[in-house]
C-alpha cells in the first residue's frame, strides 16, 4: 500500500466542529495526518475527536477563540506541546452575514471582521511564529467565491473573503522566503451550517447558484477538505499564493 499523503504530518485545524471543518478533520485524518482540531463549543468538538480517535488516529482538541489573540496563542501552543512541532495549518473559523450593506448593524459588522479577517490574521501570525523557527510549513486559509465576486445580501461577509484572499497572498510573499507557503480555498455553495442560514437569509439564492453552476450540485466538506489536504501535502510543494475555487464550475 502506498504512504498516505500527510503521514507523518502534524496539521491545526481551526473551525474543525462542524460543516467543512469536521469533514476535513474526517479527511485529513484518513491521509494520515496527526490533528489538533480546535472550535469554540466543547461538545460538538469532543465528539469528533473520540470518533476520529476510536477509528485510530492520532488526534487532540483544545477550545479556543480565532478573535482573541491570547486565545491564538494557546492553541498553537498547545499544538508544538502535544506534537512537537507544526507542519501546517488550515484556517477555516468563520461567521456569515446577510442583508444588505446599509442594514448591517455596526456590532455585527465590527464582529464578522473580527472572526473572519482579524481571526484570520491571528492565525497565520502565530502559526509562522512557530513555522519561522522550523524553517518550513503550509498554511491553507478558507475564502470563498464570495471573495472572488460580488452578489447582493452578503456584503460584509464577502467583504471580510476578499480581505483572506488578500491576507493569502500577501501572507505568501512575506513568508515564501522562510520555506512557508500559503494558499486558500474559495468554496462555492457547501452542504453545511452556514449554507442553512444562507438559505434562511437569502431565499431562492442558493438555488439561484446552483441552477448558474455547471455541475448543477453545491460541494460537500468532504470535496473541501480533500483540496486543503493536496494543499498541506508536500504535492503541492511549489504551490503558494493560490486562490483555489472549489465549485462546481461557478465561477468559470
Amino acid at each position: 500500500m502506498s504512504t498516505p499523503p500527510l503521514a507523518g504530518k502534524v496539521i491545526l485545524l481551526v473551525g474543525a466542529s462542524a460543516g467543512i471543518g469536521a469533514d476535513a478533520a474526517r479527511v485529513l485524518a484518513e491521509d494520515g495526518a496527526a490533528l489538533m482540531l480546535v472550535a469554540r463549543t466543547k461538545e460538538p468538538l469532543a465528539a469528533l475527536t473520540e470518533e476520529l480517535a476510536s477509528a485510530g488516529h492520532d488526534v487532540a482538541f483544545t477550545i479556543g477563540d480565532v478573535s482573541d489573540v491570547a486565545s491564538v496563542t494557546r492553541f498553537v501552543d498547545n499544538t508544538v506541546a502535544r506534537f512537537g512541532r507544526l507542519d501546517g495549518a488550515f484556517n477555516n473559523a468563520a461567521m456569515t452575514q446577510g442583508g444588505r450593506l446599509d442594514a448591517v448593524p455596526e456590532a455585527d459588522f465590527d464582529r464578522i471582521m473580527a472572526v473572519n479577517v482579524k481571526g484570520t490574521w491571528l492565525c497565520v501570525r502565530e502559526e509562522v511564529r512557530v513555522m519561522e523557527r522550523q524553517g518550513f510549513g503550509s498554511i491553507v486559509n478558507v475564502s470563498s467565491i464570495g471573495g472572488l465576486r460580488g452578489s447582493s445580501g452578503m456584503g460584509a461577509y464577502q467583504a471580510t473573503k476578499h480581505a483572506v484572499i488578500g491576507l493569502t497572498r500577501t501572507a505568501a510573499h512575506d513568508f515564501g522566503p522562510l520555506g512557508i507557503r500559503v494558499n486558500a480555498l474559495a468554496p462555492g455553495p457547501t452542504e453545511t451550517p452556514m449554507l442553512a442560514e444562507t438559505r434562511r437569509a437569502i431565499p431562492g439564492g442558493v438555488e439561484a447558484r446552483i441552477a448558474a453552476t455547471p455541475l448543477r450540485k453545491v460541494g460537500t466538506g468532504r470535496e473541501v477538505g480533500a483540496s486543503a489536504a493536496f494543499l498541506l501535502s508536500d504535492r503541492a510543494s511549489h504551490i503558494s499564493g493560490a486562490v483555489l475555487p472549489i465549485d462546481g464550475g461557478l465561477c468559470a
